[in-house]
């Protein structure tokens, strides 16, 4: 594809911007002009929470132009159209700024598709890898937000959706730098989620109104931001947690923490960083150690997991483990691996299934409170580990140990996570 911009126009707009700054003016991307644009691509250093540019750049006004250069063949003009407008909207919701589309002249925030050299002198790697990248705020180059060709895209989960990758492109064109919260829009790393649950996070929220401030009109936009769990929360709970390949997961609404047991902190991510084909808000979790796969049990179906793949044939009903049909929700699951059992909890009683046979025990299902004394009656998750079955009922955990049939310990999760 041929870029754009010829080279003596991008000195121009170099020009024109460093002049904006007060810096040198040379036409030249040279390290004074990057020390105050940072890198345009996504690897933004992280410094905080949410994070501006240095010197905090933003755009002096609040009415923003845009113009679509070019179009991606992948998908249909008229859906990119949707696309970058659906976008800008995120942004426009939560702050006084408004985007309006031109068709000629030079705007504000110039958009392209681009492979390789696309004539800024920050060429794209091929598929995947760099995805997209956008100019901070400036005269000029400023707020230039450039897509990789190379890339196949969309508007649902195959490839990279254009809608999710505009929107975070074009809060660096707003001012705003890379989040260390991988629930926020502006985490460095593409997860697809559906866009049409798609949110801000309070985190995003946070860092845009903090250059332009709130709406000037409140709109009903339904339910505060979505804030990501804080593993030092008082109230902090798991919806599942289960060891894999010696480590430990727990599960939180589209969040789980890895925990190696050799590092001094969990790791916080989204689910669908890794297995983007399962559903989140999960009910229980657990390990079949010998067949090596991850179970997670959502209502009445669960999905076996190999590596980051959903192995075939799956989803499957909960009702094949031998659990009645009048059970419609697993409360935790627990895999004991000396006896090759997996144990599933819901209401006040259990079941006991043979791994090894495919078969549930007879006998069940019992009392939670007969057999496994001091536990609530009402669980949210559980893992075995070392002989001892950790349960958890809100922010609490209760350490049982096996063979003695005795509970041994009582603690806060947080600690679990390194709070």
């Amino acid at each position: 594809m041929l870029n754009y911009v010829s080279k003596s126009s991008l000195s121009k707009k170099i020009r024109k911007m460093q002049k904006f700054f007060g810096l040198e003016i040379t036409g030249n991307l040279d390290s004074a002009t990057m020390e105050v644009m940072e890198k345009p691509r996504c690897g933004v250093p992280d410094v905080a929470e949410y994070n501006h540019f240095p010197g905090t750049i933003k755009w002096k006004k609040n009415k923003i132009t845009y113009r679509i250069l070019n179009y991606t063949p992948d998908i249909s003009s008229t859906k990119v159209n949707a696309a970058i407008k659906k976008a800008f909207k995120v942004w426009s919701d939560v702050t006084p700024l408004k985007f309006r589309r031109i068709f000629e002249g030079e705007a504000d925030i110039m958009i392209s598709f681009g492979a390789q050299e696309h004539g800024d002198n920050y060429p794209f790697d091929g598929a995947d890898g760099i995805l997209a990248h956008a100019f901070p705020p400036a005269a000029g180059i400023g707020g230039d937000t450039h897509f990789d060709e190379d890339e196949t895209w969309t508007m649902g989960s195959n490839g990279y959706n254009l809608f999710l990758v505009a929107a975070h492109e074009f809060g660096h064109a707003l001012g705003l730098a890379h989040s260390r919260d991988p629930g926020a829009l502006m985490f460095p790393t593409y997860t697809f989620t559906k866009p049409k649950y798609f949110r801000l996070s309070q985190d995003d929220v946070n860092g845009i109104q903090a250059l332009y401030g709130g709406p000037n009109v409140t709109l009903h936009l339904g339910p505060p931001p979505p804030r990501t769990p804080e593993k030092c929360d008082a109230d902090l709970s798991f919806d599942a947690v289960a060891s894999l390949r010696g480590e430990i997961l727990f599960f939180n609404d589209k969040f789980s923490w890895r925990r190696h047991p050799q590092l001094p902190e969990a790791e916080l991510n989204l689910i669908h960083a890794f297995w983007p084909k399962i559903p989140t808000n999960i009910d229980a979790a657990y390990e079949n150690v010998k067949r090596d796969f991850l179970v997670v049990i959502k209502g009445n179906k669960y999905w076996a997991i190999s590596g980051i793949d959903v192995m075939p044939g799956y989803p499957k009903y909960i009702h094949r483990f031998g659990i009645p049909k009048s059970v419609r929700k697993i409360d935790a699951a627990v895999h004991i691996r000396s006896t090759s059992k997996t144990l599933f909890f819901a209401g006040g009683q259990y079941w006991s299934y043979d791994e090894t046979k495919r078969a549930m025990d007879e006998g069940y299902p019992r009392p939670i409170a007969d057999d496994w004394p001091g536990i609530p009656g009402r669980l949210d998750a559980a893992f075995e580990q070392h002989g001892n079955i950790h349960f958890f009922s809100g922010p609490i955990y209760y350490v049982f140990n096996i063979n003695e049939q005795r509970m041994l310990r009582i603690g806060r999760i947080n600690q679990l996570v390194g709070c």
